[in-house]
């Protein structure tokens, strides 16, 4: 998946604990694996957030240890493509 991102021009970081931060080049979409987090040990590993332009959360997803990382793929490749992801009405 990051090669993915990368190819659409997108930021990706790998921090110390070997989570991974990825933001688009806008900076309004952030799409993150995080299972040293936190937020891991509830079952939130991935992290998918959009935000307006005034930079308040317009939405957020997250996928748990069991979402098969193919079906995390199709959600972000869908959400790359798909040109109105800002649109808090979605």
């Amino acid at each position: 998946m990051t090669n993915l991102l990368k190819d659409q021009g997108w930021d990706v970081v790998t921090d110390l604990d070997c989570n991974f931060h990825c933001a688009s080049p806008d900076r309004r979409v952030y799409v993150g694996f995080l299972p040293e987090s936190r937020e891991a040990v509830r079952g939130e590993l991935w992290h998918i957030h959009v935000t307006d332009k005034d930079g308040t959360t317009a939405w957020r997803q997250t996928f748990g240890p069991d979402t098969p990382a193919q079906a995390v793929a199709g959600f972000v490749a869908a959400l790359v493509t798909f040109p109105a992801r800002y649109c808090t009405c979605v």
